[in-house]
C-alpha cells in the first residue's frame, strides 16, 4: 500500500510503497477516507536526531477518518464498515485517567511507549491503518470523513480548552483567539455556539482574519504590537477573560498576558515554542495560565455530536496521497486556509 512517511531525520516526508498491516487480537483495521495535515507534524519533523524519541521511518498522521476494513481476534462493539474517526492520543488504557476518559493525561503511556498515531505509532496517511482497540473509535455515521477528519485534533483541542475556561465566560465577558487557523477557526466557532461571550480574533494575514469574520468572530484585527492596546480598548480598559493563543511564540505570549484581565485564564495551545513570564506583580492578578494538550475520548464524542448539529463548519482543503508533500510545504508557508486533508484512497 501507498503511505506517507517521515524517513530521515531533517528530510521532507516521502510517498512510498509498504506491506499492508494485518490486525492483531484486539485491533482494528481501517480503509482510511481521509487524514489531516497538522502543525504538529512540522514540529515532529524538526525534532533534532538526538532527541528524537522514536525510531524512523514513521508513518504521519494523527488525524484519522476510515471505515472498518477488517477485526481482530476479540473485537467487539464495531463491524466492518463502520464509518468512524480515531481518537489520537492513546494511553495505558488501565489506570484511573484513562479509565475516566482522559488518555491525553495518561501518566504512564511515556514509561510505557505507548505513542499515538502519526507520532510514534504509524498513522493514518496511509491506504490503511491499524487501530489498537475499539475505545479509540467514534462513529461518524453519515458525516463527510473529510469534514469529519479534523474534528479528531483541531475540533477537539480547542474544546477541551474552551471547556477549561467557561466558568470565566459569562455574559459580558470577552474571549481572545489568537491564531485563527486549522484550531483557530473552529475555536471561534465553539466559542459562539457555548458561550455568550463577545469573540475577538488576531492574525497577522488578512485572509485569516476574513476567515475568522465568516466563522463568526465579532472583532477580527490584526496581531501585531498594538494587539494587546486594542484588546483593551475593545473592553474598556479591562481586558480578556480567556485568551487563547493557538500560536505559540513568545511574542503571542506576551500578548496575551498584556491583555489578559484579572483573574483570567490564559491558554497555552500552539507549538511554536515560546513561553510567558509569571510571576506577582507580573502577570495580572489571579490570572492562570495552562497549556492544554489535545482533549478526552468524550470530548471528541461532543465535537462529532456538535458537527452533526450543523455548529461546526470546517474549512478544508484536500489532496491526495501522492500531493501530501504539497500540503506540507503550503502548511508550513502559511497557505493553507483552515485545514488540509489527504484522501488515502480518494
Amino acid at each position: 500500500m501507498k503511505a506517507l512517511q517521515y524517513r530521515t531525520v531533517g528530510s521532507a516526508p516521502e510517498v512510498v510503497d509498504i506491506p499492508a498491516p494485518e490486525p492483531g487480537p484486539g485491533q482494528i483495521l481501517l480503509r482510511v477516507t481521509a487524514a489531516g495535515v497538522c502543525h504538529s507534524d512540522i514540529a515532529l519533523m524538526s525534532i533534532p536526531a538526538e532527541r528524537l524519541p522514536f525510531p524512523l521511518p514513521l508513518t504521519l498522521g494523527h488525524e484519522g477518518a476510515g471505515t472498518v476494513a477488517a477485526l481482530g481476534d476479540g473485537v467487539s462493539g464495531v463491524a466492518v464498515g463502520d464509518a468512524v474517526v480515531v481518537y489520537g492520543p492513546w494511553g495505558c488504557g488501565a489506570c484511573p485517567v484513562c479509565a475516566s476518559g482522559r488518555e491525553n493525561y495518561c501518566p504512564h503511556a511515556a514509561r510505557l511507549g505507548i505513542r499515538p498515531p502519526g507520532l510514534g505509532s504509524p498513522g493514518a496517511m496511509a491506504e490503511y491503518m491499524l487501530v489498537d482497540d475499539v475505545r479509540h473509535l467514534v462513529p461518524i455515521g453519515d458525516l463527510d470523513p473529510v469534514s469529519a477528519v479534523p474534528l479528531t485534533d483541531a475540533g477537539l483541542t480547542p474544546y477541551h480548552a474552551v471547556r477549561r475556561a467557561l466558568p470565566k465566560l459569562v455574559p459580558g465577558s470577552t474571549a481572545v483567539v489568537i491564531g485563527t487557523g486549522g484550531l483557530g477557526h473552529l475555536a471561534i466557532q465553539l466559542l459562539r455556539a457555548l458561550t455568550p461571550a463577545r469573540v475577538v480574533a488576531l492574525d497577522v494575514s488578512e485572509d485569516k482574519l476574513e476567515l475568522a469574520r465568516g466563522v463568526g468572530a465579532h472583532e477580527a484585527i490584526l496581531s501585531d504590537a498594538d494587539a494587546a492596546a486594542s484588546v483593551r480598548e475593545l473592553t474598556g480598559g479591562l481586558g480578556a477573560q480567556a485568551v487563547f493563543d493557538f500560536v505559540g511564540v513568545d511574542a503571542t505570549g506576551a500578548s496575551a498576558v498584556a491583555m489578559a484581565a484579572l483573574d483570567a485564564d490564559v491558554q497555552l495551545v500552539g507549538l511554536g515554542g515560546g513561553a510567558v513570564r509569571v510571576g506577582f506583580a507580573q502577570v495580572p492578578y489571579g490570572m492562570s495560565v495552562t497549556a492544554p494538550y489535545w482533549g478526552s475520548r468524550t470530548e471528541l464524542a461532543d465535537v462529532t455530536a456538535l458537527a452533526r448539529s450543523g455548529v461546526l463548519s470546517v474549512h478544508t482543503e484536500t489532496y491526495s496521497l501522492d500531493d501530501a508533500p504539497l500540503a506540507y510545504e503550503r502548511l508550513h508557508a502559511g497557505k493553507v486556509s483552515g485545514r488540509a486533508v489527504i484522501l488515502p484512497n480518494g
